[in-house]
């Protein structure tokens, strides 16, 4: 059987679907041209990760097709149920990029706390002629530690996101609309654990409540951060969204900013992808990234591993 990596995976996944029998392709086929190329090399399985579209009419043009996979969490970009009506299996890696998303969460907190967005950019600038000044400006840092983080969405990614947290000297307060309770095990070095229990509260609550706050929702029709949930926040909070472009108005945070609600915020997933709007990237008060919350070799490794698993398991 035929497996076409349409947007890549990961050496890992590529040597266990092959010592399994399977024929790994890992040509990147443009979209309009992906269904005769199905069709011609008889593809079996066809694994995405957020670059390639499976809609409908993918689905009904392609008999062959027993298995869709994403390499990665959300799948906004695979009309899933149709898929499965259809006979397909629909797969996905929830759990293999949790803690690089976390990782990278904590990258731009820290960043944000102690301005290394903008000392990064004016150093190089105006490092020799104006080193005190720069000295001065970027001189009220604040520290994560003993501060409260409210985490939105307490699914894997949140909770991953909650113990980095916590191993930070963090305050974890959290709302989740399907979740009560959250016991988070901390594994430490020589095998060491430390357990804490988490119990979700009211969404407002944790906008009033976080000097800063970040996004772990899936994709939605509606905004999850709006202008009414803006108004709510304390004053001066930092934000981050690595979750999905559109759970947060980006105008509406671009406001919040220049009223000085908001007083710093990081993004790292965006409404209009591949072009983020030029107010965002031109912002000093944004930091920013390009969608890389699971672009590391060790989430890439467990994906292909896990997707080649799946599929094995599946197809026998």
């Amino acid at each position: 059987m035929k497996v076409l990596a349409n947007d890549g995976v990961s050496q890992s996944g590529i040597d266990a679907l092959e010592k399994a029998g399977y024929e790994v392709i890992t040509t990147t086929v443009a979209q309009e041209q992906l269904i005769n190329y199905i069709n011609e090399k008889e593809i079996s399985v066809l694994l995405v990760r957020s670059a390639t579209t499976v809609r409908k009419d993918l689905i009904d043009a392609c008999p062959n097709l027993k298995i869709i996979g994403r390499g990665g969490v959300g799948m906004d970009n695979i009309d899933v149920e149709y898929a499965r009506e259809k006979g397909l299996s629909v797969i996905n890696t929830p759990a293999a990029s949790s803690h690089s998303v976390a990782e990278l969460v904590f990258g731009h907190l820290y960043g944000l706390s102690r301005f290394l967005h903008n000392s990064n950019r004016d150093m190089p600038l105006e490092g020799d002629s104006n080193f005190k000044g720069l000295k001065k400006a970027y001189a009220k840092g604040t520290e994560l530690k003993g501060k409260t983080l409210g985490v939105l969405g307490f699914g894997r990614i949140g909770q991953a996101t909650a113990k980095v947290a916590l191993g930070a000297g963090m305050k974890v307060i959290a709302f989740d609309p399907f979740l009560e309770t959250a016991n988070l095990e901390l594994d430490f070095f020589d095998g060491q654990t430390v357990n804490f229990e988490i119990k979700t509260i009211s969404k407002e609550d944790v906008l009033k409540q976080a000097d800063f706050i970040t996004l772990h929702v899936p994709a939605q029709k509606e905004y999850v951060i709006d202008e009414a949930e803006f108004n709510i926040m304390k004053d001066g909070v930092i934000i981050v969204n690595a979750a999905r472009g559109g759970v947060l108005n980006e105008v509406a945070l671009v406001k919040a900013i220049e009223s000085g609600k908001v007083a710093r915020a990081a993004l790292d997933v965006f409404e209009k992808e591949p072009k983020p709007e030029m107010q965002l990237l031109m912002n000093p008060a944004l930091s920013l990234t390009p969608h890389t919350g699971a672009a590391t070799n060790e989430a890439q490794d467990r994906i292909g591993a896990e997707l080649a698993t799946q599929i094995i398991s599946i197809l026998g």
